[in-house]
């Protein structure tokens, strides 16, 4: 059994022949190299694909290894992204660091001309997850962080793949350009909207990503358009029994917004996924808190639908603080269309 799941998004905008012979070495090079990246191994590949790839399967094995061990936070992935970088440097690659004004955001090219094929590396894990190896939830000392997604073999499945489909770009004089996009925050943090909007993007023409699962699939799947932020509510502090009526109680406004969007889900589209955390919500039972804070997702397939979904969120929690007597802020963390794959 391999632990890799592939997902293939081609975007692809010109030179379609020129892009077919690199293509199929890039897609055979890279598949057996996520196989490599999860189990050392791969018996179901090709003979000349193998040869590619095993070269680079310490280099792989050793990089996932070590990007688990770290398990950084989105945005925060220095030695996670610093690895990568100095392992494709040593391999001939061309690094370009802080892209979009991420400092762990960077490309590392090789080759040169047409067609430009990008493949996506994250490296970015969860907070508050467990990366004990037991079957239950155990508390590492020091380790707050861990990959339950997978990205250490998602950066290192597709670092091997780069240095594979590097080695095949020498060996056939094919022309053409590799290019290995160092994608922080994906868990989110929407990483890559950035990268979109630096324009990292415009000169592609494949865009190739993947996720670990549990096989091997080539699936245009597509997923959730998803939008998020953190409510602030300030109100005003009193002593709970003392002078109650003197406080504005931030967390009664956290309470009532979560009533009213809970409301809401009967009257939304049945693919809407509407998610929260209460982060602050006040320290001490008999004191008023003049500080709350909740954190949002809303999900739907479809951006445009989404988008009148956030609105009706929003009005929920502008009501609750004037029914509170509290005042509201509201930070956007991040928002991302569905995919759109490119059957």
């Amino acid at each position: 059994m391999t632990l890799t799941k592939p997902h293939l998004m081609f975007s692809e905008r010109r030179h379609q022949n020129a892009a077919k012979p690199l293509l199929a070495g890039l897609l055979g090079a890279w598949l057996v190299t996520l196989t490599v990246s999860a189990v050392g191994d791969s018996e179901a590949a090709t003979d000349t694909a193998h040869k590619r790839v095993s070269p680079h399967a310490q280099t792989v094995t050793t990089v996932a290894d070590q990007l688990w061990e770290w398990a950084e936070l989105g945005y925060l992935e220095t030695q996670s992204s610093g690895l990568l970088q100095s392992t494709l440097a040593e391999a001939g690659f061309e690094i370009s660091t802080g892209i979009g004004g991420i400092p762990t955001a960077f490309t590392a090219t090789f080759g040169s001309g047409a067609p430009v094929i990008g493949i996506m590396g994250e490296f970015d894990a969860l907070p508050g997850i467990s990366q004990a190896a037991v079957p239950y939830a155990e508390t590492v000392e020091g380790k707050p962080s861990g990959h339950a997604c997978g990205h250490n073999l998602f950066g290192a499945g597709s670092l091997g793949a780069a240095l594979a489909v590097k080695d095949w770009l020498e060996a056939s004089g094919q022309a053409g350009t590799v290019r290995f996009y160092g994608t922080p925050a994906e868990e989110g943090g929407s990483g890559k909207v950035y990268l979109v909007r630096a324009g990292a993007f415009d000169d592609v023409d494949v865009a190739l990503h993947w996720h670990p699962g549990d096989d091997n699939t080539a699936s245009p799947s597509s997923t959730l358009a998803n939008k998020s932020a953190k409510f602030r509510f300030s109100g005003v502090s009193s002593h709970a029994a003392a002078g109650p009526e003197r406080g504005r109680s931030a967390l009664d406004a956290i309470e009532a917004m979560n009533f009213m969007v809970n409301l809401l889900r009967e009257h939304v589209p049945e693919e809407t996924r509407i998610h929260y955390v209460i982060t602050e919500g006040g320290i001490a039972p008999n004191v008023v808190p003049n500080f709350a804070e909740s954190f949002y997702y809303v999900r739907h397939p479809n951006a445009g639908v989404l988008a009148t979904l956030w609105d009706r969120v929003i009005a929920a929690a502008e009501a609750a603080a004037l029914g509170t007597g509290t005042t509201l802020e509201y930070e956007v963390i991040h928002g991302n269309h569905s995919v759109l794959p490119n059957e």
